[in-house]
């Protein structure tokens, strides 16, 4: 019985695997993305201002891990913009989102339920760009382990790398909010899912490409249809994290503590200044000359 069921589950894999996202899943993904578009400030009056700086905005969001894996991999960054259907499905999502009539569509598809589905179709667009990345790099440089990751990495992240460039189209500069500073979910996950992909091509993971694949992809999706859902900015590797980092990078506790010691420490000295120096005999001399001399007068 383990042997069927564990037969019935490859088969399950591969065949989700060979499982095309044209033109359905990248519908979604464009959907998806230009959503998140829509909610930036001033996004929508940018594309009443000037609406080719909008589509720029919508085609970044769009393709811009492929834009950064083609620089990454010495290649033409417009190289994927010679595919038109995918470049017109985006743009006519970008149109109906932002230019449709009583703004019909994005009420469509901002709705919660319908939201969801869009959202966990995305991640099956993500965990296959991700594998497609590290093997195009693998293909490229055999050996080049880094190289692999940092093009599953860009394959699955690229539009959040991308978003101090994209800012700059929209007249908006907060370098404050790099994503490699501050990494979201998607950015976190990428990550280590493209070194499990890069593992698992250098066949150091004893597990299929079609497997992996396929239970990556449900991990993603449970996790940002939940995030998602509850409205929750909270990482699922938090946890993990918070356990792992301060053995292997140290803590900041202590830091912070030495920083608000100080900011402390100024707080007190300014709400009490030390009392002034006291005056020699020559200034108080000084200071009664100065007092009768007015007297006189």
């Amino acid at each position: 019985m383990e042997l069927v069921g564990a037969l019935q589950l490859g088969e399950l894999a591969a065949a989700f695997a060979a499982l095309p996202v044209f033109p359905l899943f990248d519908t979604a993904y464009f959907i998806v993305s230009v959503l998140y578009l829509k909610y930036e400030p001033g996004a929508v009056e940018m594309s009443r201002k000037s609406p080719f700086a909008s589509w720029l905005c919508a085609m970044l969001h769009c393709f811009g891990s492929y834009i950064l894996a083609d620089l990454l991999l010495g290649e033409s960054p417009i190289h994927y913009f010679s595919n038109n259907s995918s470049v017109i499905l985006a743009t006519a999502v970008w149109y109906l989102i932002f230019f449709c009539p009583m703004n019909l569509f994005y009420k469509c598809v901002s709705f919660l339920p319908m939201k969801l589905i869009f959202v966990a179709m995305k991640e099956v667009v993500r965990v296959r760009k991700i594998a497609a990345g590290v093997h195009h790099a693998h293909h490229r440089y055999h050996h080049g382990w880094f190289i692999m990751m940092a093009t599953g990495w860009v394959k699955g992240s690229g539009v959040a790398l991308m978003s101090n460039f994209e800012q700059l189209l929209r007249g908006v500069w907060k370098p404050e909010k790099n994503e490699i500073l501050h990494m979201s979910f998607p950015t976190k996950a990428s990550l280590y899912g493209t070194v499990l992909f890069t593992l698992q091509q250098t066949r150091w993971l004893p597990i299929s490409e079609a497997n992996l694949i396929f239970f990556f992809t449900m991990f993603m999706i449970v996790c940002k249809v939940f995030m998602t859902a509850t409205h929750s900015h909270a990482s699922p590797f938090a946890p993990v994290e918070s356990f792992i980092c301060p053995v292997f990078f140290g803590s900041v506790s202590s830091g912070h503590a030495s920083h608000h010691h100080d900011q402390h420490g100024a707080s007190h000295e300014v709400s009490h200044p030390p009392p002034p120096p006291a005056k020699s005999k020559e200034e108080l001399n000084e200071g009664t000359r100065k007092r009768k001399a007015k007297k006189a007068e």
